[in-house]
């Protein structure tokens, strides 16, 4: 399996999803792992999905992986506890559209997926081209005019896209912002602030992000 910072670079993952409520450090401190977890907002089938896909976008090699820091519990809970209505809907939606896009594909139900299927869905739409990208973010911008009719069909494979993404982007913020990451892989420094004109890129924490 690739390592994670080639993955991160071919997906474009870039600085993650910013949530700045200090509810949300809470929540995401307070999941902790749990082999029978079971999703609160998503439906089981969805949640299924929702882990395998986390630990595609943010595997397990030399840091922790999205399973190590309970992820899916998080964005779980977060779309249960904090996400604005309008965040709740279009997820729920997504999700859905993605699990019907996936059995499109592989003539099976999402629960029954295997890790290759998956990774196969990952790679289609967070690796596609960017006039594909630009595409399905155009597709989902018209299902927004509100001159459209309210039950017009879904378009799975823009949602498919959205889905993804909005995985993504908070899976990349929890990993960044989670406990274990920051004090064992980011620069650490439980005492910050000190001022040190012209130290070495070493002395700097060798040049990685500094943890909050």
């Amino acid at each position: 399996m690739m390592k994670r910072r080639d993955l991160l670079k071919n997906l474009g993952l870039g600085a993650g999803y910013v949530v700045v409520a200090p509810s949300v450090f809470s929540l995401l401190q307070s999941c902790k792992s749990d082999p029978d977890w079971q999703p609160v907002f998503l439906t089981a089938s969805n949640g299924y999905a929702l882990k395998h896909v986390l630990d595609i976008i943010i595997p397990k090699d030399d840091t922790p992986g999205a399973s190590d820091l309970n992820i899916a519990q998080f964005i779980d809970s977060y779309m249960d506890q904090v996400a604005k209505d309008s965040e709740r809907t279009n997820f729920k939606a997504q999700a859905n559209a993605f699990a019907i896009n996936f059995k499109s594909e592989f003539d099976k139900d999402i629960v029954d997926g295997k890790p290759e299927e998956f990774e196969k869905m990952v790679a289609r739409y967070l690796g596609a081209e960017k006039e594909k990208r630009a595409e399905y973010d155009e597709r989902l911008s018209a299902t927004q005019d509100p001159e459209k009719p309210e039950k017009e069909e879904i378009d799975t494979e823009a949602n498919s896209y959205a889905y993804l993404n909005v995985v993504r982007d908070k899976a990349v913020w929890a990993w960044k912002n989670s406990e274990p990451v920051g004090e064992n892989v980011l620069w650490y420094d439980p005492v910050p602030g000190a001022y040190k004109g012209c130290v070495s890129l070493e002395e700097a924490g060798g040049g990685k992000i500094m943890s909050l």
